[in-house]
C-alpha cells in the first residue's frame, strides 16, 4: 500500500513495464496491446491519445464501470459508473483526474457482488493478483497491489480491514500479471508485463 494525496497523482501513459520507468507507482486501468480500455482523463485529456479516439483513456469501453474521480475545484473524491469522460460529474473541467476501473462498494456490502458483475470485473472468482485504488473520507488515498494471488472478495475484505479511516471507497483496476507496484519499500513486477498506463506519484522519481 501506498499514500498519497490526490493532488499528487499524476496519470501517465507507460507503454513498458513499470520497473524500468522511473517514477513512484502502481498500474492503472484495463487494456488490450496498445489501446487503453478504461478512463484516465486529467483536466479532460485523456492520456494515452486524443480524446474521443477508441483506446485513448476517454472511454470505459463496452461498459460503463466505476470511475474514481478527484474534483481538483471542490476538493472532493468520489467513484462514478461511467461510459466516458463526457459522463464525468466534476466542478471544472480543466481541474480534475479520472481513473477508471470497476467499483468496489465498500459502503455496500449487498452490493458490490451484483455491481462488479455487471461492471464485468474479470475473474472475480479465481486466483489472481489484484491492484486498487481506495480513498477515505479525509481524502486520503491508497495504491494497492498484492503480490499474492486472490479473489477479488479476499482482496477486497483485506481493504476493509486494513485501510483505515471512515467513508473509504474504491476501484478494482487491473490485475494478475499487470499488477504492478514502484516504490521504495517494495518492487511488484506482476509478469513484467509492458502495461500502456501508470498511477503515478509527483516528486517521487526514483535514482
Amino acid at each position: 500500500m501506498m499514500s498519497a494525496l490526490p493532488a499528487d497523482i499524476i496519470l501517465r501513459s507507460a507503454g513498458s513495464p513499470l520497473r524500468p520507468i522511473a517514477a513512484f507507482g502502481i498500474n492503472g486501468g484495463f487494456f488490450y496491446g496498445s489501446d487503453l480500455l478504461s478512463v484516465a482523463v486529467v483536466n479532460d485529456r485523456p492520456v494515452n491519445g486524443v480524446q474521443g479516439a477508441y483506446g485513448s483513456g476517454w472511454f470505459n469501453a463496452k461498459y460503463p464501470r466505476g470511475t474514481l474521480v478527484w474534483d481538483g475545484a471542490s476538493g472532493t473524491l468520489s467513484v462514478q459508473v461511467v461510459s466516458s469522460g463526457d459522463d464525468l460529474d466534476v466542478t471544472d473541467r480543466g481541474h480534475y483526474w479520472a481513473q477508471g476501473g470497476i467499483s468496489m462498494n465498500l459502503q455496500r456490502e449487498g452490493l458490490w457482488r451484483a455491481a462488479a458483475a455487471a461492471e464485468h470485473l474479470p475473474y472475480a472468482d479465481e486466483q489472481r493478483m489484484r491492484s486498487g485504488l481506495v480513498y477515505n473520507a479525509d481524502g486520503k488515498l491508497w495504491l494497492i497491489v498484492t503480490p499474492t494471488r486472490c479473489t477479488a472478495e479476499a482482496f477486497r475484505t483485506a481493504i476493509l480491514e486494513t485501510v483505515p479511516g471512515g467513508g473509504r471507497e474504491g476501484i478494482f483496476l487491473d490485475g494478475d500479471g499487470s499488477s504492478q507496484m514502484n516504490a521504495e519499500e517494495a518492487l511488484l513486477t506482476g509478469d513484467s508485463r509492458p502495461v500502456v498506463q501508470m498511477i503515478a506519484l509527483a516528486g517521487a522519481e526514483q535514482p
